[in-house]
């Protein structure tokens, strides 16, 4: 079967994308409605007498108003366009039934597509540019997925096979109009776009020739969700079948609200990502405010970030909003694709990834009507209700796909497949899973995957009817996106023996990837589970051939993954659930080592392997592997002693444990997940412990120990670990009241701690025990829970004004999490100490991987034991700076250990590095000269001026009062309190002014420089640019891992000397401390505490405010670059100014030396009284300084690790020993000096 071949503009578009950041246009719908046009312009002449209102029916404009459509397309061209949209959202009939014009579907999209090819052309041949037509596929007003009756969730308004059809005929129109490529955009409802995808699929076998698409979905709000409920990745792995030229995210959402979701999709999608957001959220007049800078200026960071390839506009946004972003975007690189590892990736409402490292993967079998007696039960007398509690218990017993059968002569299987399926759709708990479509028939088959909007998987197809068959079925699964397994059967029948099993596994894999193109990381082989112990000597070696059969296909077959119906192996055995069990449980333990990915069991029963008696695993282990031809007899012999009957005999033997000491009942309870007893024995251990908590701290971890060393080893497997999870959260719910009844009332919390368990990570247990040790320590703890989004972490944290994030996780993706929140912590300048825990997580990985993406400390925790010491050093400002500071040097040894097997956090040489220095476009843009160069001095600062300037969220913050400024005065835990100390705060504040106890002392320099040999800064005495006064040194980045694939150095922002541009460099040093220190002490000694923090507190708050001031009056007046800035202090705040100020020490430039060469300019000592410490600190305390930089596109960034090269470079220019350099810069160092 011949591959449709791609377009000659595939490879151009490629090679652009490679290139540059491409720009789609605007919001055709917006220019539309701003043109005010009547229902006689929408009708034209042609529709003058139709029937029913056309106003509104944008679509048919491209045939009334075509002049109007194309001048909106070439407008959107001139502003920056690369990539036009054709104006056919709603041409298909579906949409355009709203106005009786079904007919006229493929006119509208052809035509619209021939005049947005003339506009394209015509454009491109004026401009040298080329230009290409996006043939765009809407939403259409209907859902696959969602029912439009609140009253019956099986329902739905659209068939897959409809909306198919739909997009077919557009879609053709539109190739015909001259379209070079094919959006299928603003997907709320992901099943709608793999209608899509598949009539495109369909298209291109056909006609022979693939036009590269493009796939936009839309996160519909702050849930990170579709309408139809799907993450960003579930929804990636959803579509990426359509191997789409890129996949973005457009609609619905701002800039900034969409950019957690954009950053998402950069890191997940191994293709190019675009973004065409709105401009902004709508006002409450539907109306969009966001202005063209506005809205660049936060879709630039896209593009610094290296979040996109593609980036445009949606609702709102005008050409004046696409000329701006790409004045703003056009000399920035794109994002670099990432590499990801080959790798079956399922959905349901979230992702389930497995990689070749992953732990075996549980199929729940209970809803299949073959396999289990209620659930057929149930399905034949339509209590579908119930049939889904037994679909939502499989999955809450750690079932992560679930199988669905049918099959059955008395039931309309395909009726009840598609019922089924779309009911569990509209049960999030149970569609948050990959679902297996489970039947002979085929047709069954295809109908279930028209009802499931995630990536399914297929069980099953074969070679038994023959190539031509196995083909067709396994295309058909392609284009659906769906996984198969594929069975060990062809024309001759199943495979029983080893050799048949790898010739047909290696037949169906050779026709599936060599002949037509599927992917093998998608092919799961069933190589047969056949009963053993049967008594015929033929069967007694079926296990072994199955686990060698798996053994092979692993080493021979690459990416293709192995599964089986584990309970077919213990048939013989029916009736003896102990025995059968026992079977499971040895036969997985050695087929999964031989690589069997994934098992069709009953997840809630699974015995332990360790727990096995001896003689029953001895006896099992002999029939498994066949290693003696007595073994089914000697197994037939003992099987009655452990057959699970009911009678009395086996509840002596079951209770036995009952007569336990307490301790290890709780542990035997953990194990086996029994929650019968729990509460009485938790009880009788609370009795015996002196305080509650030890029993959380003892038995309770004791067990949980046992259970996670088990689960480690291969021994147990997750549903047993989730029924572990249940008995120890049922024991610690039991013990909480006594824990909270036993702590005193006018306890003050020692600090805040916000939890959760990262993003794609559902394992909260480790982390609740934490949090329960922590607050009976009397730290308060604010526990968001599972699958909690690095933005959701840190959110909180700045509203709660958290002390400390605690990030948790078990399995191994949530390290990748773990290291991106804290890229996120420093991105976003927290200064919290981050702690890590977790099963996966390990000391190697916090040392290596997430401390050098975070300059504040990051702490790994082993166990919940050792928290509240951590939590207490790294909240006690005695301990803290020792602590963390020996956990720094810990870390630091921990990396060179590891060096030698994983690469260095600066990964590039210092002259690499320099090479990638950003190019700013300096010939295109003139620094601006300030009204004045020296010194000016500001004595005796009125304080009167700063106040409206403070920011009082610290201020509370330091009283360990959560909440932000003003809502906090309002709050119904700490408003009272709040208000309480803000009126006392202001009534101290008037004081110290109106009596002038503090002073304020201030300087700023503004001096002439350029920049040269990349990182020095060179300041001169005059604008004659003769004499050179300083030379100040800065750091660069050396790492390739920031994906903009540059290396910033602060000196980037100053114009080079050779480029004949003279700039400008300013500095500032302020104080709001003269007098504080004589004041508390003074508070102090009369015994006044509350007052003596009070005046501390707030003259760090007028300092920080007097910067803000200050930097202000620098951008408006002194430096004037900005003369008619509008900002309020909250947007201060947030640093939505033009320009920074770094501050020597701090990430952008982490060399504390260089604060004494911004003092000397300054003549700090004689302007302000500050004085610096031997330790480069400030003394008043209350002090901020740094540099001044106006280059719109300076920002803050962390430098990372750099390594000796650059550092001896440095040393030598600043004439200073290596060593004494490499002290000063020993938390940047990649060596260990």
């Amino acid at each position: 079967m011949a591959v449709a071949a791609p377009t000659p503009q595939t490879a151009r578009l490629i090679d652009s994308l490679k290139d540059r950041i491409l720009m789609l246009d605007g919001g055709m719908g917006t220019m539309l409605q701003n043109a005010a046009l009547s229902e006689e312009d929408f009708r034209g002449e042609r529709f003058k007498d139709w029937p029913s209102d056309l106003k509104g029916n944008n679509d048919l404009l491209a045939l009334t108003c075509p002049d109007l459509v194309a001048r909106i397309h070439r407008d959107y061209l001139l502003a920056g366009a690369d990539i036009l949209e054709t104006n056919t959202f709603n041409s298909t009939r579906l949409s355009q039934s709203d106005y009786g014009m079904e007919e006229l579907v493929p006119e509208l999209n052809r035509e619209a597509a021939r005049l947005a090819r003339q506009v394209c052309d015509d454009v491109g041949e004026e401009t040298g540019v080329p230009r290409y037509v996006a043939g765009v596929l809407g939403p259409t007003s209907r859902t696959a997925s969602l029912s439009p009756d609140v009253n019956d969730p099986a329902k739905r308004n659209v068939t897959f096979d409809a909306l198919r059809d739909n997009y077919r005929e557009a879609a053709l129109a539109l190739i015909e109009g001259g379209s070079d490529l094919i959006m299928i955009e603003t997907i709320f409802d992901t099943l709608n776009a793999k209608a899509a995808i598949y009539a495109l699929e369909e298209i291109f076998d056909e006609t022979g020739e693939r036009l590269p698409v493009m796939i936009s979905g839309t996160i519909t709000d702050a849930s990170g969700r579709t309408l139809s409920g799907q993450t960003t990745e579930a929804f990636w792995n959803s579509v990426r079948h359509a191997q789409p030229l890129t996949v973005g995210l457009n609609c619905a959402l701002g800039a900034e609200e969409l950019r957690p979701y954009v950053e998402e999709l950069s890191t997940k999608a191994d293709t190019f990502v675009s973004a065409h957001p709105n401009a902004g959220l709508p006002n409450e007049f539907g109306e969009y405010d966001q202005t063209p800078e506005e809205m660049a200026e936060i879709v630039a960071e896209f593009a610094r970030s290296g979040l996109v390839n593609i980036i445009g506009g949606c609702c709102g946004s005008t050409p004046e909003h696409i000329a701006a972003i790409h004045r703003a975007i056009k000399d920035l690189p794109p994002r670099q694709i990432p590499d990801r590892s080959r790798a079956c990736r399922l959905s349901g409402l979230e992702p389930f990834n497995i990689e070749h490292d992953s732990l075996f993967v549980n199929v729940g079998e209970r809803t299949n009507v073959t396999g289990s007696a209620r659930f057929k039960r149930l399905i034949k007398e339509e209590d579908y209700t119930t049939a889904l509690e037994v679909a939502l218990e499989q999955v809450e017993n750690g079932a992560q796909v679930i199988d669905i059968n049918m099959d059955e002569g008395m039931l309309e299987s395909q009726e009840a497949m598609v019922r089924f399926l779309n009911l569990i759709a509209g049960e999030p708990d149970i569609a948050r899973v990959p679902i297996m479509v489970d039947s002979s028939k085929w047709e069954i088959i295809e109908a279930g995957l028209k009802c499931i909007q995630g990536k399914a998987v297929v069980n099953s197809i074969s070679l038994k009817e023959g190539e031509e068959a196995f083909r067709h079925q396994a295309t058909e699964c392609r284009r659906h996106g769906a996984a198969v397994v594929v069975m060990a059967f062809d024309e001759s029948g199943q495979a029983d023996t080893f050799a048949r099993k790898t010739e047909i596994c290696q037949r169906a894999y050779r026709v599936l990837v060599d002949d037509i193109g599927f992917p093998a990381e998608d092919i799961i082989f069933d190589p047969n589970i056949f009963a053993i112990a049967t008594g015929i000597d033929e069967h007694n070696n079926y296990a072994v051939d199955f686990i060698e059969a798996t053994r092979w296909i692993r080493e021979h077959l690459p990416h293709a993954m192995v599964s089986g119906g584990v309970s077919n192996v213990s048939f013989s055995f029916r009736g003896n659930n102990p025995v059968r069990e026992a079977i499971h449980s040895v036969f997985l333990y050695h087929a999964i080592r031989a690589g069997l990915t994934m098992g069709i069991v009953n997840a809630g029963q699974l015995a332990v392997y360790d727990d096995l008696p001896e003689e029953l695993r001895e006896a099992v282990e002999d029939v498994v592997l066949n290693r003696r031809d007595d073994s089914t007899e000697r197994l037939l012999d003992i099987a009655d002693k452990y057959k699970g009957d009911g009678s009395g005999g086996e509840k002596k033997e079951d209770l036995e444990w009952r007569s336990w000491e307490v301790e290890k009942r709780i542990e035997h309870a953990l194990v086996k997940g029994i929650t019968a007893y729990i509460e009485d024995d938790t009880e009788l251990a609370r009795q015996r412990a002196t305080r509650p908590i030890e029993v959380i701290e003892g038995p309770l971890m004791d067990g949980m120990n046992v259970v996670g060393d088990l689960f480690g080893a291969g021994k147990m497997f997750l549903p047993q670990v989730v029924k572990s999870a249940r008995v120890m959260k049922q024991a610690v719910a039991y013990l909480i009241p006594y824990i909270e009844a036993e702590k005193s009332e006018d306890t003050q919390a020692k600090g805040k701690i916000v939890m959760a368990t990262v993003k794609g990570d559902v394992h909260d247990i480790g982390k609740n025990i934490v949090g329960v040790v922590l607050q009976c320590n009397n730290y308060e703890v604010i526990d968001l829970g599972v699958m909690v989004p690095a933005d959701k972490i840190l959110k909180t944290a700045r509203e709660e004004n958290a002390d400390i994030i605690g990030l948790s996780g078990l399995i191994t993706p949530s390290l990748d999490e773990m290291v991106h929140v804290a890229k996120e912590m420093q991105r976003q300048g927290f200064e919290l100490p981050l702690l890590i825990g977790g099963a996966t997580t390990s000391k190697a990985h916090t040392a290596v991987k997430i401390e050098p993406q975070y300059e504040q400390p990051v702490i790994y925790v082993t166990d919940a034991s050792r928290a509240v010491g951590v939590a207490g050093k790294l909240l006690s400002p005695g301990l803290k700076e020792a602590y963390v500071n020996e956990i720094r040097e810990e870390y630091v040894k921990v990396r060179e250990r590891n060096a030698k097997r994983r690469p260095k956090a600066a990964d590039l040489s210092y002259a690499d590095a320099r090479a990638r220095k950003p190019a700013l476009d300096w010939q295109g843009y003139t620094p601006p000269a300030p009204t004045f160069t020296g010194l000016k001095v500001f004595e005796d600062y009125d304080l009167n001026e700063l106040v409206d300037r403070i920011d009082w969220t610290p201020f509370f913050m330091s009283w360990e009062l959560v909440g932000k400024y003003p809502k906090i005065l309002d709050d119904k835990v700490v408003g009272e309190a709040a208000r309480q100390l803000f009126d006392e705060a202001q009534v101290m504040l008037r004081k110290l002014i109106d009596e002038s106890l503090i002073q304020a002392r201030g300087v700023i320099g503004l001096w002439p420089a350029n920049s040269v040999d990349d990182d020095v800064i060179e300041v001169y005495s005059d604008e004659t640019r003769g004499e050179v006064i300083e030379r100040l040194h800065h750091i660069r980045q050396q790492t390739t891992k920031n994906r903009e694939g540059v290396c910033y150095s602060l000196a980037d922002f100053i114009a080079p000397k050779d480029s004949g541009k003279p700039d400008w460099i300013g500095g500032f040093a302020v104080t709001a401390g003269h007098g504080v220190e004589e004041l508390s002490a003074a508070y102090k000694a009369k015994g006044d505490d509350y007052n003596a923090i009070m005046v501390q507190a707030l003259a760090d708050r007028l300092a920080e405010a007097f910067a803000e001031l200050i930097h202000e009056r620098v951008r408006k007046e002194f430096w004037a670059y900005v003369p008619e800035e509008q900002l309020d202090n909250e947007a201060l705040i947030a640093e939505k100014y033009q320009g920074i100020r770094p501050a020597p020490g701090y990430p952008a430039c982490p060399d504390h030396t260089e604060k004494a060469t911004l003092f000397r300019m300054l003549d700090a000592e004689a302007s302000t009284g500050l004085e610096l410490t031997e330790s480069f600190a400030m003394w008043p305390a209350a002090a901020v300084s740094g540099w001044y930089f106006s280059h719109p596109q300076s920002k803050y960034f962390a430098t990372g690790k750099i390594t000796r090269d650059q550092v001896e470079a440095l040393a030598s220019r600043k004439g200073m020993e290596l060593d004494v350099m490499e002290r000063w810069l020993s938390p940047v160092l990649s060596y260990d000096a």
